[in-house]
């Protein structure tokens, strides 16, 4: 098979779980009104959302692997889930309770948090000049933890209330998800998709090294800045709207190679479609696993990725 063939294979396998999975469970209602209202209002809300949020944080993961020549790179790497939850964490701690311009406190405390790991991710990586892959690497993994611990500090000081809403915010899920959230959530993935789109040559020229990058005709400053911002910037906002959904921009990447080559030409638009369809799956199975009840979907993705990411591990040492 052709790598187009392969893409078009990937694309139709997403569709198909995109259309079975809001109907997956209708069939236990018999009122048909009923039915008719959770399919509108709450299933298809909800699974077009995950396939926007895993396709954005699909393309992120790839993005990131590209930059810093690591397979276990993952969309939160840079600190920025770490700076969100924080936010996210600080709202409730303080019982804020209003709404701007139709977010909620929440969604707008992840953001500023997010935003404020970014800003200081990136100032402290324009220490050393060059802003190379690996110093963007250590300072996001330093920022990670530093906002780690500041939300354990925070839980510490929270009540009982307090506490398991942080936990469960930081658990991430889709079960908020509404057209008003899709629409806040699709300009963002929007946008990063099409600069990850345009800038596929040099996500090429990247993996290939920085020397061969200049050497090809690449400003490899200037394209690290933008794909720094996009990516981070749409990995806030996902996280902002959904909590961090852990592993999916790690594990998704990885599969599309296989499936399609690393050609970002072909792998940005697999890694896309496949990302949409894996989350919708692992959001059904969410919902289907203790049903009538409902396990957090970032749950179901860490209980993959955790066997994944050992598998990765002993792949490399293998190699």
């Amino acid at each position: 098979m052709t790598s187009l063939h392969k893409l078009i294979f990937i694309t139709l396998s997403s569709f198909v779980v995109a259309f079975a999975a809001p109907w997956i469970g209708l069939g236990d209602i018999k009122n048909e009104i009923i039915q008719q209202q959770i399919l509108l209002d709450i299933r298809l809300p909800r699974v077009l959302f995950a396939f926007v949020a895993g396709a954005g944080l699909s393309l992120c993961g790839m993005v990131f692997q590209a930059m810093f020549h690591n397979p276990l790179a993952t969309p939160f790497t840079l600190g920025v889930a770490s700076g969100a939850s924080f936010g996210a964490a600080c709202t409730v701690f303080l019982g804020l309770n209003v709404t701007l311009l139709g977010f909620d406190v929440i969604t707008i405390g992840a953001f500023i948090g997010a935003l404020v790991a970014i800003t200081f991710v990136f100032f402290i990586s324009q220490l050393q000049r060059g802003f190379s892959s690996e110093t963007l690497l250590l300072t996001g993994v330093a920022t990670s933890f530093f906002f780690s611990s500041l939300i354990l500090f925070i839980q510490y000081l929270s009540d009982m209330t307090d506490s398991f809403m942080i936990m469960r915010w930081l658990m991430g899920g889709l079960s908020s998800a509404s057209y008003h959230s899709l629409l806040q959530l699709i300009p963002i993935v929007t946008i990063s998709t099409a600069i990850i789109l345009w800038l596929s040559r040099e996500l090429n020229l990247l993996m290939a090294g920085d020397d061969i990058a200049l050497s090809r005709g690449v400003s490899v400053k200037q394209v690290r800045y933008l794909l720094f911002f996009s990516t981070s910037l749409c990995v806030g906002g996902i996280v902002a709207l959904c909590g961090p959904i852990g592993f999916i921009g790690m594990m998704v990447p990885h599969i599309c190679r296989l499936l399609i080559g690393t050609d970002h030409r072909w792998l940005t638009p697999a890694t896309l479609m496949f990302g949409g369809g894996f989350l919708i799956l692992c959001d059904g199975i969410a919902r289907l696993l203790i049903a009538p009840a409902e396990i957090p979907v970032g749950v179901i993705t860490t209980l993959l990725g955790g066997p994944f990411f050992l598998w990765l591990l002993i792949k490399r040492r293998q190699r």
